[in-house]
């Protein structure tokens, strides 16, 4: 089972992460990371090209899910 504890930090100049707050003082283990920056900190290629490397988005590449088509659906109108 996984535990999230959502905070927020900065990333120093030498590239360490320093958290706004401090974690539980029960926890010694190793954890998952993931770093969201500001929209106006990488570009949409940028945040792209990252986001195909990261393990997270992993199972896209499973050809069990690809299960839609371009015919499948219907065309959305938007009615005035």
């Amino acid at each position: 089972m996984l535990t999230a504890i959502e905070t927020t930090g900065t990333i120093s100049a030498n590239r360490q992460l320093l958290l706004d707050e401090d974690l539980p003082e029960n926890v010694s283990a190793k954890v998952r990371v993931i770093v969201f920056f500001a929209e106006d900190d990488l570009s949409e290629k940028e945040w792209m090209k990252a986001a195909s490397k990261n393990e997270a988005f992993g199972f896209l590449n499973d050809e069990a899910e690809d299960i839609y088509t371009l015919e499948d659906g219907k065309p959305v109108h938007d009615e005035i």
